[in-house]
């Protein structure tokens, strides 16, 4: 199959910008994205490639930042395999192996999770879904019910299920992430996670002991709210998708206003990840 790349580029797009304007690339046919300096690089096959549909979604998402694209024609050949051959295995805090069905399989790890690689995020080589990964092999989730919040591939309520949570609703406004999560619920042989599309209203009136939410800081900001009524008391909220520094601090003003405490964070290449836990 053939295949166009195009570069997205710019310096004033913000990492929330970014993300949702990647999430309309998808429903374009964009079936694979790459993070670059500035900006991005997002491959679509040939056939689906709609140069008209491109200039309308920039014209309604990309407002506020500037942004230019470049397109390029690849050669043909087995991309599939291509992403296969450059995509490696991971472990995280010598507990948790993620690889593809194509990897070998080394059941000596105390969790193994797979993740069959449709698009570059959600297999724990960002950052964040890494830190996300490691809160949750630290603290405890047996007979819990959590939600995974902007979950992409599923990764993470796949480890809490193993790890013995009750029950876990996954949670994402891509229709993609959705039909992953079934996917991979399916290779990793667990039953109970429920996907669902939508945002914070498919999650308003239900209750959590655990939340779980890898986004970024304004969505996160705007849900913070919700996860506050929705949070049984002393209940842990995880979240991730942003920097350290001024979007921590801004994030946990808005935590400790809503009754969270501050327990502690991950740093890794600046991103951060953190938990909260609701008081009484």
């Amino acid at each position: 199959m053939k295949y166009t790349a195009v570069t997205f580029t710019s310096s004033t797009m913000e990492e929330w910008q970014k993300d949702l304007l990647i999430a309309e690339l998808a429903n374009l046919g964009f079936d694979t994205f790459e993070d670059q300096d500035q900006g991005f690089v997002a491959y679509i096959p040939d056939s689906n490639l709609d140069i008209q549909a491109l200039e309308t979604v920039l014209l309604t998402e990309a407002v506020g930042y500037d942004v230019s694209y470049s397109v390029q024609e690849l050669e043909n050949k087995n991309w599939n395999q291509e992403w296969e051959s450059n995509f490696s295995p991971i472990v995280v805090d010598d507990q948790c192996y993620v690889r593809a069905t194509f990897h070998e399989d080394k059941p000596s790890y105390p969790y193994q999770i797979i993740i069959d690689p449709k698009m570059s995020f959600g297999t724990g080589h960002h950052q964040t879904t890494s830190m996300m990964l490691s809160f949750i092999l630290e603290n405890e989730f047996q007979g819990k019910e959590v939600l995974d919040m902007g979950c992409g591939t599923g990764i993470l309520a796949i480890l809490a299920s193993k790890k013995g949570a009750n029950n876990i609703l996954a949670v994402d406004f891509d229709p993609i992430c959705v039909e992953s999560v079934i996917e991979n619920k399916l290779l990793n042989g667990v039953e109970n996670i429920e996907p669902k599309l939508g945002s914070k209203d498919a999650i308003e009136g239900k209750h959590f002991d655990v939340i779980l939410a890898n986004i970024n800081r304004n969505i996160l900001l705007d849900q913070f709210d919700t996860y506050s009524s929705d949070l049984s008391n002393t209940g842990e909220l995880y979240i991730s998708g942003f920097y350290d520094g001024e979007d921590l601090m801004i994030l946990t003003e808005k935590a400790e206003s809503l009754g969270f405490q501050f327990i502690e964070k991950k740093v890794l290449d600046t991103w951060c990840a953190a938990k909260f836990i609701k008081a009484n």
